[in-house]
């Protein structure tokens, strides 16, 4: 009985060691991928290429072939998004980013990575209702709002600096609703 319950426990250990072997020797090939001839469309085999083929007696790639440069409009990476809003919008006394920017904020999360040394400063601002502290802290907190969401997408902390002005720059100067929400938002602007 000990014998038996002694193999068992062993056969438990070796059996997944085993399976793992045997999956691991089945996705092996045994196809010489430099030795298989390549044909093209018409069905006419093509000789392998020569990994030292185009090398001058240095090692160096030689220069014999013709090679277009890439060229990169400059302007395409100085300028963020243009078709991309600048300016995240938030309900009355709140910081939390709506899900309604999200794709905003993916688009210039997208264009911060491609290019590291670009800056964005977010500005916090907020409508004129509240003492003028609150007002300060509430818009800090919506830019450092949009900061984590940035950073969440990827982009680096270095690349962003969140900054509240409070009510004291406002979008629209009607004492209404609609004026109100113009003026509770983030706007990025990059530098």
């Amino acid at each position: 009985m000990i014998v038996s319950l002694l193999s068992s426990s062993r056969l438990s250990r070796v059996l997944p060691v085993a399976a793992a072997c045997a999956v691991l020797a089945a996705c092996g090939s045994s196809v010489k991928l430099d030795e298989t001839p390549v044909s093209d469309r018409t069905g006419t085999p093509v000789t392998p290429i020569d990994p030292n083929a185009g090398r001058n007696n240095t090692g160096t790639a030689a220069t014999n072939r013709a090679v277009e440069p890439v060229s990169i409009d400059p302007r395409a990476m100085v300028e963020p998004p243009a078709s991309v809003a600048r300016v995240v919008y938030f309900d009355y006394d709140s910081f939390i980013v709506k899900s309604e920017y999200t794709s905003t904020l993916e688009a210039h999360a997208r264009f911060l990575k491609a290019d590291p040394s670009r800056r964005v400063l977010l500005q916090g601002h907020t409508d004129e209702r509240g003492s003028r502290e609150y007002n300060l802290a509430l818009g800090q907190k919506r830019a450092e709002a949009v900061r984590r969401s940035l950073s969440v997408l990827g982009v680096s902390e270095a690349q962003q600096e969140p900054v509240s002005f409070g009510e004291e720059k406002p979008a629209a100067s009607n004492a209404d609703e609609t004026a109100y929400a113009k003026n509770r938002r983030v706007e990025l602007v990059y530098r």
